[in-house]
């Protein structure tokens, strides 16, 4: 009976699915794929709950870079899985890997934008220079970084939207990272009153104007800076740290806001520019009208 049952099992795992010239696919190698495929995707999910939720010495590793750490080996796992999973269902893996080399030098050639991408995704997840979360400047757009993948990476602007931006551009071309050493970063609004104010009045009300905003941080110190001696006004500048670097616009427009109202109370004036204009001669064209 068992020998029965083993010969049934045989013929079930070898019965041939598919022939294509000398290669058949076979059902026992195909349900050995399945598993393969099933076990890196466990294996994922399992290294995913270590790496991202950690619980012991993990933990004291930036968020962002595990999250590039489990990127890269999640590509890694899944390039490995794809060769076990081809040499389990008999495929010669030695002519497939130098019939791949001639074909993407072949290509390389004429995709040489999407290599380079490519290349500079690699180099993004490696070096950790910009992470998911990042507040960053691309191409005079603010934006932050929600998804890095090999060949792109997503990028959500303060407009509310996302756009798609290839990773060579973070390579070659000139990246502001915001918040890249901190999750804060020094801001400026710029205020200008009118000639003959009580300049300690301005700075108290400017400095009193930053301390009531809940998104300007405490520390470093808030301080306000006597700029310049304008045409037609007295400059000053109030300088702040901020943790809401995404939405750093909005947090200016409270300021600007609250510093109308407060040098309002205060009798004190945002001056409009103004020009005299001397007409040469005017007098005597009047005098000849006459």
């Amino acid at each position: 009976m068992w020998h029965l049952y083993t010969m049934t099992l045989n013929s079930i795992l070898n019965y041939e699915i598919f022939q294509l010239g000398d290669f058949k696919l076979l059902l026992g190698n195909l349900l050995v794929g399945l598993i393969i495929a099933a076990g890196a995707i466990l294996l994922l999910f399992i290294l995913k709950k270590i790496i991202l939720k950690p619980r012991f010495f993990i933990n004291k590793i930036d968020e962002k870079r595990r999250i590039a750490a489990y990127s890269i080996i999640k590509y890694f796992i899944w390039i490995i899985s794809v060769f076990i999973i081809l040499k389990a269902a008999g495929v010669e893996i030695g002519p497939l890997l130098l019939g791949s080399s001639v074909l993407l030098i072949g290509l390389g050639f004429g995709l040489q934008n999407i290599f380079k991408d490519f290349v500079s995704g690699l180099f993004l997840l490696f070096e950790g220079t910009i992470k998911i979360g990042d507040v960053i400047e691309v191409d005079n757009i603010i934006g932050k970084v929600t998804e890095i993948n090999l060949r792109s990476s997503e990028i959500f602007t303060r407009d509310d939207m996302t756009i798609i931006v290839p990773n060579s551009k973070f390579i070659v071309e000139q990246v502001v990272n915001w918040s890249h050493n901190e999750q804060k970063a020094r801001f400026a609004v710029k205020v200008n009153v009118a000639y003959g104010s009580d300049t300690e009045l301005v700075f108290k009300c400017l400095e009193e104007t930053m301390s009531e905003n809940g998104s300007v941080s405490k520390k470093p110190i808030p301080f306000v800076r006597f700029t310049d001696f304008g045409e037609s006004s007295l400059n000053f500048e109030m300088l702040f740290y901020s943790k809401n670097i995404f939405r750093i616009e909005n947090v200016k427009s409270d300021l600007r806001r609250s510093v109308y109202l407060k040098l309002k109370e205060n009798g004190l004036a945002i001056p409009f520019p103004q020009r005299d204009v001397h007409i040469k001669g005017i007098e005597k064209m009047l005098r000849i009208q006459e």
